[in-house]
C-alpha cells in the first residue's frame, strides 16, 4: 500500500471526498463512453436522414426501402443486438411513414418484409463478424506470447551496457517475423546476436526460433565466439533446406575495451564513438550467411573492435536500411543515427524509429530490428574529465598489445 493511500483518509477527509466525487464522474464518463461505443451512431444517422428526406418529399414509396441501409450498415460496426434494434426502429418508422404517406398495404408489406429480411441477414453477419474478431484476438494473444518467448524482452541494463531494442514486424497483425535478436550475460562476457531469416511467415519464425535456441545455449557453453557461430551453422545445416539461410552478426564483450564481432553476410554494425562520429564496422573478411558454409567452404573470421567508455554500437537488420520513401529512396541510417544519438539508447532508438516511420509513410514493408548498446562513462572518470577540462586516456586492457586489435570502426 502506498504512503498516500495509507495516510490520506486520516488527515485529509476533504481530499478524500473530492476523489470520490471525481471517481464517480470518471465512472459515469466510462459508462457513457462504453454506451456510445456500443451505439450504432452512423446507422441511426442514415435512418434519420431517410426519414427527413421522406418527410420533406412525401413520396414514401420511393424512399422507405432505403431504411434497410440502417441495419445493413449496423452489421459492420455493431453487435447483433444493435443490428436488431436499428432494424426494429427502421421497421416501426416505415409503418408510421407509410401510413402517413398513404402507401398501399401491399407495397408497405413488401417494404416491411425487405426490412425484416435485411435485418435478420445483417444480424447473422454481425454474429459471424464478432466470432471472427474473437478468434483474431485469441490469435493475436498467442502471437504476443510467442513473441515474448522467441524475442525475450531485454532489460535496459545488461552487464556493463545500457541497452535499447526496437522491433517492428511488417505484418503488424502477426506481431513476429523473420528478424531475430538476443543479448545474454554469460561467463565469457555479454554476448549478442541479430539476424534476418530468408523468407517470411511461419517457416521464417521457426528458423528464427531455432537460431535463438542454439545461440542461447552455445553462448553459455563455448568460450570462443567462433565456436558459438560454428554450433549455429551445424544446427542450421541439419534443419534448413538448400536455399535457406540466415544473415547474422554475433558479438561478444569478453573483457573491458574489447568487443568481438563475427559477421555472417549481415549488414555491418554502426560504431558511435564518444565524440559522436559514426563509422561502419565493415567485415575485413566477408563470410557467407549461416547455413551456406557447406556450399562456399568459407569460414567466418573474428574482428576485434575497441569499445571505449561512452561508445555505442548499433546492430540492425536490412528492413531498416532498405526502407524506401515515396520517391524510392533508401533510409540513411548512419546519418539518422548521427542526428539523434544521445546518452540514452532508448531515446535514440525512439527518435530513429519515428524518423523511419515518417520516411516510409507509416508502414514498413519488411521486418525491422534495432539493437543499441552503450558503454556508460564511469562517474569517477566523467568527474575527472570534467575537472581537467579534457578527455582522459583509456588504458589498454592488461595483457593486450596493439597488434592484437584490428580496428574496424574507421577513423575517428
Amino acid at each position: 500500500m502506498s504512503r498516500a493511500r495509507e495516510h490520506g483518509g486520516e488527515h485529509w477527509p476533504k481530499r478524500t471526498f473530492r476523489n470520490r466525487d471525481a471517481g464517480s464522474w470518471a465512472a459515469a464518463r466510462k459508462r457513457a463512453a462504453h454506451l456510445a461505443f456500443g451505439t450504432p451512431v452512423l446507422p441511426l444517422l442514415v435512418v434519420a436522414l431517410v426519414v427527413l428526406v421522406d418527410l420533406a418529399g412525401g413520396a414514401g414509396v420511393i424512399w422507405l426501402p432505403l431504411l434497410a441501409a440502417g441495419p445493413a450498415l449496423a452489421a459492420t460496426t455493431s453487435r447483433p443486438c444493435g443490428v436488431l434494434c436499428v432494424g426494429s426502429l427502421a421497421a416501426a418508422l416505415s409503418v408510421v411513414l407509410g401510413t402517413r404517406d398513404g402507401v398501399p398495404g401491399g407495397q408497405l408489406t413488401a417494404v416491411l418484409s425487405a426490412l425484416v429480411a435485411v435485418t435478420l441477414a445483417s444480424a447473422l453477419a454481425s454474429v459471424l463478424r464478432w466470432r471472427r474478431e474473437r478468434v483474431l484476438a485469441a490469435v493475436r494473444s498467442v502471437a504476443e506470447a510467442a513473441q515474448h518467448a522467441l524475442l525475450a524482452p531485454i532489460p535496459s541494463s545488461v552487464g556493463p551496457f545500457q541497452v535499447a531494442v526496437r522491433y517492428s514486424a511488417a505484418a503488424a497483425e502477426a506481431r513476429i517475423g523473420g528478424d531475430l535478436y538476443a543479448l545474454v550475460p554469460t561467463p565469457y562476457g555479454v554476448r549478442m546476436i541479430i539476424g534476418d531469416v530468408r523468407g517470411k511467415g511461419l517457416p521464417a519464425v521457426g528458423t528464427a526460433a531455432l537460431v535463438l535456441g542454439v545461440f542461447r545455449e552455445a553462448a553459455y557453453d563455448e568460450p570462443d565466439l567462433l565456436d558459438v557461430v560454428a554450433r549455429i551453422e551445424r544446427s542450421l545445416a541439419r534443419n534448413l533446406g538448400y536455399d535457406d539461410f540466415v544473415t547474422a552478426v554475433v558479438a561478444g564483450y569478453p573483457e573491458p575495451g574489447r568487443l568481438e564481432v563475427v559477421n555472417c553476410g549481415h549488414a555491418p554494425p554502426l560504431h558511435v564513438r564518444a565524440s559522436g562520429s559514426v563509422a561502419s564496422v565493415d567485415p575485413v573478411n566477408p563470410a557467407p550467411p549461416l547455413g551456406l558454409r557447406a556450399l562456399t567452404g568459407e569460414t567466418p573470421s573474428l574482428q576485434v573492435l575497441p569499445l571505449a567508455d561512452g561508445d555505442q554500437l548499433l546492430l540492425y537488420t536490412d528492413g531498416v536500411t532498405e526502407a524506401r520513401d515515396h520517391g524510392r529512396r533508401f533510409y540513411a541510417l548512419a546519418e539518422g543515427l548521427a542526428r539523434h544519438v544521445s546518452d540514452e539508447p532508448a531515446t535514440t532508438l525512439a527518435a530513429l524509429d519515428a524518423e523511419l516511420q515518417a520516411h516510409v509513410g507509416g508502414r514498413l514493408h519488411d521486418d525491422a530490428a534495432l539493437l543499441l548498446l552503450r558503454k556508460p562513462v564511469p562517474v569517477e572518470h566523467a568527474s575527472a574529465t570534467a575537472a581537467s577540462g579534457g578527455s582522459a586516456a583509456v588504458p589498454a586492457p592488461p595483457g593486450r598489445h596493439a597488434a592484437d586489435v584490428v580496428c574496424c570502426g574507421g577513423p575517428e
